[in-house]
């Protein structure tokens, strides 16, 4: 089993039951390479898995998954301005194979 602990600029964040910590991108790429910046009238984001709670499935840390904007909560970390959503595994739509 993959370790279930998120570490973030000497935060830890230890998501419970089928809670996930996903580290949102705030940009698209194309296949192209062009990147494009999302844009807030967006009903869907894409991010990267950091961390699953314990009764998570068919996910793992370090999977591209897609979710509805308004999923979950945002969490800024103290000690950075770095920020992760917190979710529910049933808020996820999909993962993305690149």
């Amino acid at each position: 089993m993959l370790d279930p602990l998120s570490r973030i600029d000497d935060v830890t964040l230890e998501p419970l039951d089928d809670f996930l910590v996903i580290e949102p991108l705030d940009e698209t790429e194309t296949a192209a390479g062009l990147i494009v910046p999302v844009n807030e009238a967006t009903h869907c984001v894409t991010g990267i898995v950091a961390a699953v709670g314990p009764d998570v499935t068919g996910v793992e840390p370090g999977d591209k998954v897609l979710y509805p904007r308004d999923a979950g909560y945002e969490v800024r970390l103290v000690r950075s301005s770095h920020r992760v959503k917190v979710l529910k595994r049933d808020e996820l739509i999909a993962r993305v194979h690149d």
